[in-house]
């Protein structure tokens, strides 16, 4: 079974590093966040590229505050599957907004950079970034 990332029924058991901030756009419980002119869903595409900086531990519509994770954060419940134990993760490119993906972005320009590591198939650690970024 190939990596999936369902964006749905994620369950934030553990983050250190809380703090709330004020989300953009729509978020749900597990999506890498980045800052671009506000609090949005990461993402790793060219010329569009947010560099992951929290994990969200809460739903929230956009003008929300939520709860966040800065540090080290521990996902499982059903938004993953197909996950290779050991394997990298990075932020997904393309229009999959706050998912994550264990293939490396490769695509001049586009965000590289390792955000985390799959535990077994559906669980994972997630590493936000605050200092640097890293692009193909």
């Amino acid at each position: 079974m190939a990596f999936a990332d369902a964006q749905d029924n994620g369950i934030v058991v553990f983050g250190t590093e809380p703090v709330t901030i004020k989300v953009a756009e729509a978020v749900v419980k597990g999506d890498c966040i980045g800052y671009s002119g506000g609090w949005y869903r990461a993402l790793a595409t060219t010329g569009g590229v947010i560099q992951m900086r929290y994990v969200a531990a809460q739903d929230g519509v956009a003008g929300q505050e939520i709860r966040a994770y800065g540090g080290v954060v521990y996902v499982a419940g059903t938004r993953f599957s197909g996950g290779t134990a050991g394997g990298a993760l990075y932020v997904a490119e393309s229009t999959t907004d706050g998912q994550y993906t264990q293939t490396a972005p490769t695509t001049t320009g586009d965000a590289d950079k390792i955000v985390g590591y799959m535990l077994s198939a559906t669980e994972a650690i997630l590493i936000p970034n605050h200092n640097d970024d890293s692009v193909a």
